[in-house]
């Protein structure tokens, strides 16, 4: 897909201001102000990341979020002036991999941005030995450096987050984790505190790849303590 990054933010300063630091790294970057422009562009195209800030036009960035989420795994970086907590938990709740609050470090942007294209970079220019790396329940397969999900022989399309929380589990099937333990692994300790966040992506993570999401075959909930994967797939 190359290094091309989507900013969908409607305040010219800051969309200047991302738009020269995401070219120091050495990524084509596009830049809109209106949601609705921005969701069509990130269906239409691959991107490698997509800066989103919450209040634009037409469509806030919590609906092109979601909606981009049903179709889409592209890595999101939230950008948004607002600070209450409730924006924070939501941004992340449906599918956002970072959240960023203005002012923003440019270093933290900077670190966290390198970090997603990394990834986005091994997804796309698999090796030999990524070919290897292949784990198989049932009918279900996962090839993690490719960061492909099968579910029989379809391929499912998981947000970053949601791929995560599956190989963690799956390469310890019956361990047993706590929703703090998955935030801090999968999230990081900077999300400390929004372990509801977890029970979200889990609930995605189900409707995505369970048979019967009434009865999962694959992603357990260990009762008191949080969730497993099946040892016995």
């Amino acid at each position: 897909m190359g290094n091309r990054i989507l900013i969908v933010e409607d305040d010219i300063d800051i969309a200047d201001l991302l738009t020269i630091h995401m070219k120091d790294l050495n990524a084509t970057v596009e830049t809109v102000a209106d949601g609705l422009v921005g969701l069509r562009l990130a269906q239409e195209n691959d991107y490698c990341l997509i800066l989103l800030d919450i209040s634009i036009p037409s469509m806030n960035g919590v609906e092109v979020c979601k909606a981009l989420r049903r179709s889409k795994n592209t890595p999101i970086i939230m950008v948004t002036a607002k600070t209450e907590e409730i924006d924070k938990v939501l941004g992340l709740e449906i599918g956002a991999d970072h959240y960023i609050t203005k002012p923003f470090s440019i270093r933290e942007l900077k670190a966290r941005a390198k970090a997603v294209m990394r990834r986005s970079d091994t997804a796309s220019a698999p090796s030999e030995k990524a070919q290897r790396q292949e784990m198989s329940f049932t009918d279900l397969s996962i090839n993690v450096e490719m960061r492909k999900v099968l579910v029989l022989g379809k391929k499912v399309e998981l947000s970053p987050k949601e791929f995560d929380l599956l190989v963690l589990l799956a390469s310890h099937p019956g361990r047993s984790y706590s929703r703090s333990e998955l935030l801090d692994v999968v999230w990081g300790y900077n999300f400390s505190g929004y372990e509801h966040t977890v029970n979200s992506h889990m609930n995605r993570l189900r409707a995505k790849i369970e048979p019967d999401m009434s009865h999962p075959l694959y992603l357990l909930t260990t009762w008191g303590i949080g969730y497993r994967f099946n040892e016995e797939v």
